[in-house]
């Protein structure tokens, strides 16, 4: 039961934020702050490729509804969804991957979640601000962009892991 309980608890968390909070702040130079692609980069490692893309559309779905983007989110959520299994197995330990463990701050250590969320972020954040413009002229804007916003949300979520996340005990 805790198994989905806290997934379906992160969704919705991160959701609320996301759009109630969040979408309000205007910290200006073209930084805007985006928490809800951590919920698709601390999915269970056991969750399946369909699986994580399908979350990744749901929450960037959700956020695209109240943020009248018009599928911005969503497709910036797949994108990242689609990365996210690359990116994973080529920052994996030598031994793979405990299925007890969460691929959170805590449970996975400072160096590993931020070469792998940062990178995942990236990736969410410049196919995001690339559809944004929707012109190739303006890629450097739209990287800019990503690594300003990108390096103010990897930040905010590192807080929110300290925070609100839990060690998971070993079995």
């Amino acid at each position: 039961m805790e198994f989905i309980l806290i997934p379906v608890l992160r969704f919705f968390g991160l959701l609320l934020l996301q759009v109630f909070i969040l979408n309000a702040i205007e910290p200006g130079m073209g930084i805007y702050l985006m928490v809800y692609p951590l919920f698709i980069a601390i999915l269970p490692f056991s969750f399946g490729v369909i699986t994580v893309l399908s979350l990744s559309f749901l929450i960037g779905f959700c956020v695209d509804l109240f943020s009248n983007t018009f599928g911005l989110h969503a497709s910036a959520a797949v994108a990242m969804g689609m990365a996210r299994p690359l990116l994973y197995k080529y920052f994996a330990p030598r031994d793979g991957y405990d299925v007890l463990r969460q691929p959170n701050v805590l449970d996975m250590g400072l160096r590993w979640h931020l070469l792998t969320f940062s990178s995942l972020l990236f990736v969410h954040h410049f196919w995001f601000f690339i559809l944004e413009s929707f012109r190739w002229d303006n890629i450097l804007d739209a990287f800019l962009k990503s690594l300003l916003s990108g390096s103010f949300s990897l930040i905010l979520c590192l807080i929110i892991q300290y925070l609100f996340f839990k060690k998971e005990k070993t079995r």
